[in-house]
Protein backbone atom coordinates (compact mmCIF):
# COMPACT_ATOMS: atom_id res chain seq x y z
CA UNK A 1 0.00 0.00 0.00
CA UNK A 2 1.13 3.31 -0.61
CA UNK A 3 3.02 5.99 1.66
CA UNK A 4 2.08 7.09 4.81
CA UNK A 5 -1.40 6.52 6.23
CA UNK A 6 -0.63 10.22 7.96
CA UNK A 7 -4.37 11.79 7.73
CA UNK A 8 -5.68 8.49 6.70
CA UNK A 9 -9.45 8.55 6.91
CA UNK A 10 -11.06 5.96 9.36
CA UNK A 11 -13.70 3.54 8.40
CA UNK A 12 -16.76 3.71 9.00
CA UNK A 13 -17.28 7.09 8.13
CA UNK A 14 -19.40 9.17 10.74
CA UNK A 15 -23.01 9.68 9.91
CA UNK A 16 -24.22 13.67 10.83
CA UNK A 17 -27.68 12.54 10.32
CA UNK A 18 -28.35 8.55 10.66
CA UNK A 19 -31.08 8.79 7.61
CA UNK A 20 -28.46 10.71 5.37
CA UNK A 21 -24.52 9.39 3.77
CA UNK A 22 -21.78 10.35 5.65
CA UNK A 23 -20.77 14.04 5.01
CA UNK A 24 -17.55 13.28 4.54
CA UNK A 25 -18.23 10.00 1.65
CA UNK A 26 -19.91 13.31 -0.27
CA UNK A 27 -16.34 15.12 0.33
CA UNK A 28 -14.43 12.36 -0.55
CA UNK A 29 -16.25 11.70 -4.11
CA UNK A 30 -16.77 15.30 -4.60
CA UNK A 31 -12.81 15.83 -4.73
CA UNK A 32 -12.66 13.12 -8.09
CA UNK A 33 -10.00 9.89 -7.65
CA UNK A 34 -10.04 6.80 -4.97
CA UNK A 35 -8.73 7.73 -1.66
CA UNK A 36 -7.19 6.14 0.87
CA UNK A 37 -9.16 4.71 3.92
CA UNK A 38 -7.90 2.38 7.06
CA UNK A 39 -10.14 -0.39 7.81
CA UNK A 40 -10.80 -2.55 10.86
CA UNK A 41 -9.30 -5.77 10.00
CA UNK A 42 -10.17 -8.04 13.74
CA UNK A 43 -7.81 -8.52 16.16
CA UNK A 44 -7.36 -4.92 16.77
CA UNK A 45 -5.63 -4.37 13.41
CA UNK A 46 -6.30 -2.30 10.50
CA UNK A 47 -6.01 -2.21 7.13
CA UNK A 48 -5.64 0.36 4.33
CA UNK A 49 -7.85 0.56 1.16
CA UNK A 50 -9.15 2.74 -1.75
CA UNK A 51 -12.39 3.94 -1.00
CA UNK A 52 -13.85 4.38 -4.48
CA UNK A 53 -17.01 6.44 -4.65
CA UNK A 54 -17.57 8.12 -8.07
CA UNK A 55 -20.78 6.80 -9.80
CA UNK A 56 -18.30 6.67 -13.36
CA UNK A 57 -15.47 4.65 -11.04
CA UNK A 58 -17.90 2.72 -9.15
CA UNK A 59 -19.71 1.37 -12.30
CA UNK A 60 -15.70 0.59 -13.95
CA UNK A 61 -14.56 -0.80 -10.94
CA UNK A 62 -17.59 -3.33 -10.28
CA UNK A 63 -17.25 -5.13 -14.28
CA UNK A 64 -13.34 -4.82 -13.84
CA UNK A 65 -12.33 -8.44 -13.84
CA UNK A 66 -8.63 -7.94 -12.31
CA UNK A 67 -10.32 -6.86 -9.57
CA UNK A 68 -11.42 -10.10 -7.32
CA UNK A 69 -14.43 -10.95 -5.44
CA UNK A 70 -12.46 -14.12 -3.94
CA UNK A 71 -12.20 -13.62 -0.25
CA UNK A 72 -10.38 -16.50 0.24
CA UNK A 73 -6.86 -14.60 -0.88
CA UNK A 74 -4.15 -13.27 1.49
CA UNK A 75 -5.16 -10.00 2.52
CA UNK A 76 -8.84 -9.60 1.01
CA UNK A 77 -10.36 -7.28 3.23
CA UNK A 78 -13.07 -9.54 4.96
CA UNK A 79 -15.39 -6.94 6.27
CA UNK A 80 -17.91 -9.95 7.38
CA UNK A 81 -15.98 -13.00 8.48
CA UNK A 82 -18.35 -15.78 6.96
CA UNK A 83 -15.75 -18.30 4.64
CA UNK A 84 -14.89 -21.56 6.55
CA UNK A 85 -12.13 -24.15 5.37
CA UNK A 86 -10.77 -21.67 3.17
CA UNK A 87 -14.02 -21.69 0.55
CA UNK A 88 -15.69 -18.31 -0.47
CA UNK A 89 -18.91 -18.26 1.27
CA UNK A 90 -20.80 -18.17 -1.91
CA UNK A 91 -20.28 -17.57 -5.59
CA UNK A 92 -20.57 -13.73 -4.93
CA UNK A 93 -17.27 -14.07 -3.16
CA UNK A 94 -15.88 -16.07 -6.23
CA UNK A 95 -14.66 -15.51 -9.73
CA UNK A 96 -15.14 -16.74 -12.88
CA UNK A 97 -14.89 -18.99 -14.38
CA UNK A 98 -16.20 -20.87 -10.99
CA UNK A 99 -18.79 -17.93 -10.29
CA UNK A 100 -20.27 -17.82 -13.46
CA UNK A 101 -20.69 -21.78 -12.97
CA UNK A 102 -22.44 -21.90 -10.24
CA UNK A 103 -24.50 -18.84 -11.09
CA UNK A 104 -25.58 -20.23 -14.25
CA UNK A 105 -27.58 -22.90 -12.13
CA UNK A 106 -29.38 -20.85 -10.14
CA UNK A 107 -30.09 -18.56 -12.85
CA UNK A 108 -32.87 -20.14 -14.10
CA UNK A 109 -35.05 -19.36 -10.96
CA UNK A 110 -34.34 -15.61 -11.27
CA UNK A 111 -35.23 -15.13 -14.95
CA UNK A 112 -38.19 -12.55 -15.74
CA UNK A 113 -40.31 -14.98 -16.42
CA UNK A 114 -40.12 -17.26 -13.58
CA UNK A 115 -40.36 -14.11 -11.30
CA UNK A 116 -43.86 -12.92 -12.90
CA UNK A 117 -44.95 -16.62 -12.25
CA UNK A 118 -44.35 -15.91 -8.57
CA UNK A 119 -46.55 -13.06 -8.38
CA UNK A 120 -49.40 -14.44 -6.99
CA UNK A 121 -47.97 -16.23 -4.45
CA UNK A 122 -45.75 -13.20 -3.59
CA UNK A 123 -49.07 -10.91 -3.24
CA UNK A 124 -50.83 -13.38 -0.99
CA UNK A 125 -48.09 -13.62 1.42
CA UNK A 126 -47.90 -9.68 1.64
CA UNK A 127 -51.12 -9.21 1.74
CA UNK A 128 -51.31 -12.16 4.72
CA UNK A 129 -48.64 -10.26 6.52
CA UNK A 130 -50.37 -6.91 6.38
CA UNK A 131 -53.98 -8.66 7.53
CA UNK A 132 -51.51 -10.06 10.56
CA UNK A 133 -50.63 -6.64 10.95
CA UNK A 134 -54.07 -4.63 11.38
CA UNK A 135 -55.07 -7.59 13.57
CA UNK A 136 -52.26 -7.01 16.22
CA UNK A 137 -51.44 -4.94 19.21
CA UNK A 138 -50.56 -0.93 18.74
CA UNK A 139 -47.83 0.29 18.43
CA UNK A 140 -46.82 -2.59 16.06
CA UNK A 141 -42.85 -2.82 15.16
CA UNK A 142 -43.32 -2.78 11.23
CA UNK A 143 -39.50 -3.55 10.44
CA UNK A 144 -39.98 -6.86 12.61
CA UNK A 145 -43.85 -7.74 12.38
CA UNK A 146 -44.40 -6.60 8.81
CA UNK A 147 -41.02 -6.22 6.67
CA UNK A 148 -39.06 -8.75 8.22
CA UNK A 149 -41.98 -11.23 8.10
CA UNK A 150 -42.73 -10.95 4.12
CA UNK A 151 -39.63 -11.26 2.69
CA UNK A 152 -38.64 -14.29 5.13
CA UNK A 153 -41.68 -16.24 3.64
CA UNK A 154 -41.17 -14.99 0.22
CA UNK A 155 -37.64 -16.64 0.74
CA UNK A 156 -39.00 -19.59 2.73
CA UNK A 157 -41.42 -20.56 -0.50
CA UNK A 158 -38.55 -20.19 -2.71
CA UNK A 159 -36.54 -22.43 -0.95
CA UNK A 160 -39.35 -24.92 -0.27
CA UNK A 161 -39.11 -24.34 3.65
CA UNK A 162 -41.75 -24.65 5.85
CA UNK A 163 -43.52 -21.30 6.87
CA UNK A 164 -43.37 -22.37 10.75
CA UNK A 165 -39.52 -23.16 10.39
CA UNK A 166 -38.82 -19.31 9.32
CA UNK A 167 -38.22 -17.95 12.98
CA UNK A 168 -35.63 -19.94 13.27
CA UNK A 169 -33.24 -18.63 10.31
CA UNK A 170 -34.59 -15.27 11.42
CA UNK A 171 -32.77 -15.18 14.66
CA UNK A 172 -29.67 -16.80 12.90
CA UNK A 173 -29.44 -14.51 10.49
CA UNK A 174 -29.76 -11.53 13.17
CA UNK A 175 -27.17 -13.31 15.41
CA UNK A 176 -24.78 -13.97 12.34
CA UNK A 177 -25.01 -9.74 10.96
CA UNK A 178 -24.18 -9.07 14.54
CA UNK A 179 -21.28 -6.48 14.55
CA UNK A 180 -18.63 -6.59 17.07
CA UNK A 181 -19.30 -10.79 18.09
CA UNK A 182 -17.74 -12.83 15.64
CA UNK A 183 -17.41 -15.55 17.77
CA UNK A 184 -21.43 -15.59 17.83
CA UNK A 185 -21.49 -14.96 14.20
CA UNK A 186 -19.43 -17.62 13.43
CA UNK A 187 -21.54 -20.12 15.76
CA UNK A 188 -24.88 -18.79 13.87
CA UNK A 189 -23.58 -19.43 10.39
CA UNK A 190 -22.68 -23.00 11.56
CA UNK A 191 -26.18 -23.77 12.92
CA UNK A 192 -27.74 -22.35 9.35
CA UNK A 193 -25.44 -24.30 7.29
CA UNK A 194 -26.87 -27.59 9.35
CA UNK A 195 -30.21 -26.08 9.15
CA UNK A 196 -29.83 -26.19 5.22
CA UNK A 197 -27.85 -29.28 5.00
CA UNK A 198 -30.63 -31.37 6.58
CA UNK A 199 -33.03 -29.88 4.32
CA UNK A 200 -31.22 -30.11 1.65
CA UNK A 201 -31.32 -33.88 2.59
CA UNK A 202 -34.74 -34.33 3.12
CA UNK A 203 -35.30 -32.79 -0.42
CA UNK A 204 -33.04 -35.29 -2.11
CA UNK A 205 -36.03 -38.04 -0.63
CA UNK A 206 -39.37 -35.89 -1.09
CA UNK A 207 -38.33 -33.16 -3.70
CA UNK A 208 -41.02 -30.72 -4.66
CA UNK A 209 -41.43 -27.24 -6.56
CA UNK A 210 -38.77 -25.36 -5.18
CA UNK A 211 -35.25 -23.97 -6.24
CA UNK A 212 -33.60 -26.61 -3.12
CA UNK A 213 -35.39 -29.98 -5.43
CA UNK A 214 -34.17 -28.42 -8.19
CA UNK A 215 -30.49 -27.99 -7.12
CA UNK A 216 -30.50 -31.73 -4.96
CA UNK A 217 -31.86 -33.06 -8.43
CA UNK A 218 -30.52 -31.67 -11.28
CA UNK A 219 -27.22 -30.67 -10.65
CA UNK A 220 -26.10 -32.08 -6.66
CA UNK A 221 -27.04 -35.86 -8.09
CA UNK A 222 -25.32 -35.43 -11.03
CA UNK A 223 -22.10 -34.85 -9.45
CA UNK A 224 -22.05 -31.16 -10.97
CA UNK A 225 -22.57 -29.67 -7.53
CA UNK A 226 -20.59 -30.30 -4.63
CA UNK A 227 -22.51 -29.97 -1.33
CA UNK A 228 -20.39 -27.27 -0.16
CA UNK A 229 -21.26 -25.42 -3.22
CA UNK A 230 -24.79 -26.23 -2.67
CA UNK A 231 -25.02 -24.70 0.99
CA UNK A 232 -23.05 -21.67 0.28
CA UNK A 233 -25.30 -20.81 -2.63
CA UNK A 234 -28.23 -21.60 -0.24
CA UNK A 235 -26.86 -19.25 2.45
CA UNK A 236 -26.89 -16.91 -0.02
CA UNK A 237 -30.30 -16.83 -0.78
CA UNK A 238 -31.50 -17.40 2.73
CA UNK A 239 -29.60 -14.21 4.14
CA UNK A 240 -29.03 -11.43 1.54
CA UNK A 241 -31.78 -12.69 0.16
CA UNK A 242 -34.39 -11.96 2.85
CA UNK A 243 -32.44 -9.46 4.89
CA UNK A 244 -31.88 -6.97 1.92
CA UNK A 245 -35.67 -7.04 1.24
CA UNK A 246 -37.02 -6.59 4.80
CA UNK A 247 -34.45 -3.73 4.90
CA UNK A 248 -35.70 -1.80 1.70
CA UNK A 249 -39.34 -2.45 2.79
CA UNK A 250 -38.97 -1.13 5.76
CA UNK A 251 -36.55 2.04 4.71
CA UNK A 252 -39.43 2.78 1.82
CA UNK A 253 -42.05 2.46 4.14
CA UNK A 254 -40.14 5.32 6.49
CA UNK A 255 -39.65 7.43 3.26
CA UNK A 256 -43.70 7.47 2.76
CA UNK A 257 -44.72 8.01 6.54
CA UNK A 258 -42.31 11.15 6.90
CA UNK A 259 -43.44 12.83 3.75
CA UNK A 260 -47.19 13.19 3.13
CA UNK A 261 -46.77 14.93 0.26
CA UNK A 262 -44.96 12.21 -1.83
CA UNK A 263 -47.29 9.83 -0.29
CA UNK A 264 -50.22 11.01 -1.84
CA UNK A 265 -48.16 11.13 -4.80
CA UNK A 266 -47.20 7.68 -4.87
CA UNK A 267 -50.54 6.01 -4.13
CA UNK A 268 -52.86 8.63 -6.58
CA UNK A 269 -54.71 6.96 -9.58
CA UNK A 270 -54.14 3.46 -7.71
CA UNK A 271 -51.10 3.58 -6.90
CA UNK A 272 -49.32 3.88 -10.43
CA UNK A 273 -46.29 5.71 -9.47
CA UNK A 274 -45.21 3.01 -7.30
CA UNK A 275 -42.62 1.31 -9.50
CA UNK A 276 -41.34 4.76 -10.03
CA UNK A 277 -41.55 5.27 -6.09
CA UNK A 278 -39.28 1.57 -5.36
CA UNK A 279 -36.68 2.35 -7.64
CA UNK A 280 -36.12 5.53 -6.85
CA UNK A 281 -36.17 4.33 -2.72
CA UNK A 282 -33.68 1.90 -3.69
CA UNK A 283 -31.10 4.48 -4.94
CA UNK A 284 -32.17 6.76 -2.37
CA UNK A 285 -31.38 4.57 0.66
CA UNK A 286 -28.94 2.32 -0.80
CA UNK A 287 -28.76 -0.04 2.30
CA UNK A 288 -25.13 -2.13 1.22
CA UNK A 289 -22.77 -0.38 3.79
CA UNK A 290 -19.32 -1.57 2.80
CA UNK A 291 -19.77 -5.07 2.03
CA UNK A 292 -18.64 -4.92 -1.68
CA UNK A 293 -14.81 -4.66 -1.48
CA UNK A 294 -12.60 -6.25 -4.06
CA UNK A 295 -8.89 -7.12 -4.33
CA UNK A 296 -6.78 -6.16 -7.36
CA UNK A 297 -4.94 -9.40 -9.50
CA UNK A 298 -2.69 -6.97 -11.10
CA UNK A 299 -2.10 -3.14 -11.73
CA UNK A 300 -4.60 -1.08 -12.78
CA UNK A 301 -6.35 2.17 -12.73
CA UNK A 302 -9.26 3.39 -11.06
CA UNK A 303 -9.89 6.71 -12.92
CA UNK A 304 -6.79 8.63 -12.35
CA UNK A 305 -5.59 6.38 -8.97
CA UNK A 306 -2.91 3.04 -10.01
CA UNK A 307 -4.07 0.52 -8.11
CA UNK A 308 -1.51 -2.05 -6.96
CA UNK A 309 -1.33 -5.61 -7.57
CA UNK A 310 -2.56 -7.12 -4.13
CA UNK A 311 -3.83 -3.81 -3.27
CA UNK A 312 -7.70 -3.63 -1.95
CA UNK A 313 -10.74 -1.24 -2.84
CA UNK A 314 -13.87 -0.38 -1.39
CA UNK A 315 -16.49 0.25 -3.44
CA UNK A 316 -19.48 2.34 -2.17
CA UNK A 317 -22.85 1.88 -4.11
CA UNK A 318 -24.12 4.64 -1.34
CA UNK A 319 -21.92 7.24 -2.70
CA UNK A 320 -22.26 6.30 -5.95
CA UNK A 321 -26.31 5.96 -5.64
CA UNK A 322 -26.11 9.78 -4.77
CA UNK A 323 -23.37 11.44 -7.07
CA UNK A 324 -24.66 14.30 -8.48
CA UNK A 325 -22.86 14.02 -11.83
CA UNK A 326 -25.56 11.37 -12.44
CA UNK A 327 -28.19 12.26 -9.93
CA UNK A 328 -29.13 15.72 -9.56
CA UNK A 329 -29.81 16.67 -5.77
CA UNK A 330 -29.10 13.36 -4.71
CA UNK A 331 -30.05 14.22 -1.29
CA UNK A 332 -33.89 14.58 -2.25
CA UNK A 333 -36.47 11.46 -3.01
CA UNK A 334 -37.55 11.99 -6.63
CA UNK A 335 -39.89 9.73 -8.11
CA UNK A 336 -39.76 11.61 -11.57
CA UNK A 337 -36.24 11.30 -12.33
CA UNK A 338 -35.00 8.39 -14.12
CA UNK A 339 -33.10 6.37 -10.95
CA UNK A 340 -32.63 2.94 -13.43
CA UNK A 341 -29.32 3.68 -14.05
CA UNK A 342 -28.72 3.18 -9.74
CA UNK A 343 -26.48 0.27 -8.57
CA UNK A 344 -27.83 -1.08 -5.61
CA UNK A 345 -27.82 -4.53 -7.28
CA UNK A 346 -24.37 -3.83 -8.13
CA UNK A 347 -22.90 -4.38 -11.83
CA UNK A 348 -20.92 -6.52 -14.17
CA UNK A 349 -20.89 -10.52 -13.53
CA UNK A 350 -22.29 -9.87 -10.11
CA UNK A 351 -25.16 -8.33 -10.94
CA UNK A 352 -27.44 -9.62 -8.35
CA UNK A 353 -29.62 -12.90 -9.28
CA UNK A 354 -32.66 -11.54 -7.09
CA UNK A 355 -33.00 -8.08 -8.35
CA UNK A 356 -36.29 -8.62 -10.14
CA UNK A 357 -37.84 -10.56 -7.12
CA UNK A 358 -36.86 -8.08 -5.23
CA UNK A 359 -38.53 -5.30 -6.72
CA UNK A 360 -41.66 -7.03 -6.68
CA UNK A 361 -41.41 -7.96 -3.28
CA UNK A 362 -41.22 -4.54 -2.00
CA UNK A 363 -43.79 -3.49 -4.74
CA UNK A 364 -46.18 -5.59 -3.48
CA UNK A 365 -45.60 -5.42 0.00
CA UNK A 366 -45.82 -1.55 -0.17
CA UNK A 367 -49.19 -1.66 -1.87
CA UNK A 368 -50.87 -4.54 0.60
CA UNK A 369 -49.85 -2.17 3.50
CA UNK A 370 -50.95 0.96 2.61
CA UNK A 371 -54.28 -0.55 0.98
CA UNK A 372 -54.35 -2.48 3.93
CA UNK A 373 -53.87 0.27 6.53
CA UNK A 374 -54.61 3.56 4.63
CA UNK A 375 -54.07 5.37 7.98
CA UNK A 376 -50.69 4.01 9.08
CA UNK A 377 -48.38 6.40 10.87
CA UNK A 378 -45.27 6.54 12.98
CA UNK A 379 -45.86 5.97 16.63
CA UNK A 380 -42.76 7.78 17.39
CA UNK A 381 -40.69 10.99 16.04
CA UNK A 382 -38.53 10.61 13.78
CA UNK A 383 -35.51 11.19 15.38
CA UNK A 384 -35.83 8.58 17.54
CA UNK A 385 -35.61 5.97 15.51
CA UNK A 386 -33.01 3.32 16.31
CA UNK A 387 -30.45 2.20 13.76
CA UNK A 388 -28.65 -1.50 13.54
CA UNK A 389 -25.07 -0.99 12.00
CA UNK A 390 -22.95 -4.12 10.56
CA UNK A 391 -20.96 -4.30 8.01
CA UNK A 392 -23.88 -5.32 5.41
CA UNK A 393 -26.67 -3.73 5.49
CA UNK A 394 -27.89 -0.21 7.05
CA UNK A 395 -31.30 -1.12 8.98
CA UNK A 396 -33.57 0.02 11.23
CA UNK A 397 -33.42 -1.57 14.69
CA UNK A 398 -36.99 -1.20 14.67
CA UNK A 399 -39.88 0.98 13.21
CA UNK A 400 -43.40 1.68 15.50
CA UNK A 401 -46.36 2.42 13.62
CA UNK A 402 -49.70 2.66 14.69
CA UNK A 403 -52.94 3.53 12.67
Amino acid sequence: MPGTDSGVLGWPLARGCPMSPPPTLGAVRDDGPPTLVRLPAGAGEEQLVWLVTRYEDVRSALKDPRLSADETRPGFPVRFPVAVDERPSGFLRMDDPQHGRLRRMVAPEFTVRRVRALRPRVQELTERAADDLAAGPQPADLARDFATKVSALVIARLLGIPDEQTGFFLEQTQTMLTDGDPAGSLAAHHRIIAFLDQHARAKQHDPGDDLVSRLVHNHVATGELERADLLGILKLLLVAGHESTATQIAFSTLSLLTDERLRAEVLADGGALLPQFVEESMRFWSIVQDGVVRQATEDLRIGETPVRQGESVMISLLAANHDPAVFPDPERLDIHRDASGHLLWGHGAHFCLGASLGRLEVTLALASLLTRLPTLRLACEPSRLRLREHPVFHSLAELPVTW
